[in-house]
């Protein structure tokens, strides 16, 4: 017969036995759970390292190669315009504009054969005599060889300008011509519209000399820049070219980036 104390113990024994086997479940279902956990996280961590090695480090490896190329950055891009011919500017002056010996009634073309392409020129000899003489008279000198063109604008108003021997934009053949052909029918609402060759200036009247512009775009200016030709079909896709490669300061006022240099000019009589 079992005492009231056996029963005890036996109960206290059963007791302890349910908790064991609880706490040994109990074990067993964390071990689980954490297997699980680690499982879990060793694909997140696993997945992380291909993320970084097939994407980072593929990165770094693009960056590396884009820097090797010099063709990857804008600031880098290739030069559009093939090398100057030889020969060097030749520094003539004259003390007074040349007598007007043109044919005013006959038609004049200009070709300024450059570094990038050839650029045809319609002379606009009856509106501007003086001017298209002035030119005549130069190119047969041999006054815009070898002369760069030396500065592009690219913001406001879009023009190449040329004409100076000393590429510094203060450069002339000693004397100045007559502004002409001001109120061309051409211009219109104070615009110089893409294809104009226009004499420059110093901002005030009657003080061109050997510095002209090619419109490369329609651009405002008020009328006070002599008007005195048109550049051809082809002759536009070469400015386009040209303007394209943009100018040095990222301003938009500045020297082209293209090495443009009139390798030789000539004006003809049609």
């Amino acid at each position: 017969m079992v005492t009231q104390e056996q029963r005890k113990r036996q109960l206290a024994r059963e007791k302890f036995l349910r908790q064991q086997q609880r706490r040994t479940a109990s074990r067993r279902k964390a071990r689980v759970r954490n297997s699980v956990i680690a499982s879990v996280l060793g694909v997140i961590v696993i997945g992380s390292l291909t993320l970084y090695t097939t994407g980072v480090l593929k990165d770094d490896k693009s960056n590396t190669s884009a820097e090797a190329s010099p063709d990857a950055s804008p600031s880098a891009a290739k030069d559009p315009c093939e090398k100057a011919a030889a020969g060097k500017v030749e520094k003539l002056s004259w003390k007074k504009e040349p007598a007007v010996t043109i044919d005013k009634s006959a038609d004049y073309t200009m070709k300024l054969a450059t570094t990038c392409g050839d650029i045809d020129i319609a002379l606009k000899t009856a509106a501007a005599p003086h001017t298209v003489n002035s030119f005549d008279f130069l190119a047969g000198k041999g006054y815009f060889d070898h002369t760069k063109c030396h500065r592009l604008t690219t913001n406001g108003i879009y023009v190449l300008q040329c004409g100076d021997p000393t590429g510094s934009g203060s450069g002339g053949p000693g004397y100045t011509i007559p502004d002409e052909n001001l109120k061309d029918k051409s211009l219109k609402d104070n615009v110089y519209p893409a294809g104009t060759v226009a004499m420059a200036n110093t901002g005030q009247a009657h003080t061109g000399g050997s510095q002209f512009f090619l419109v490369y775009q329609d651009s405002s200016l008020p009328p006070s820049y002599t008007p005195f030709g048109t550049v051809s079909a082809e002759g536009m896709k070469v400015l386009k070219k040209i303007a394209a490669a943009g100018e040095n300061t990222g301003a938009g006022d500045g020297a082209p980036n293209a090495t443009v240099v009139i390798n030789k000019a000539t004006v003809t009589k049609s």
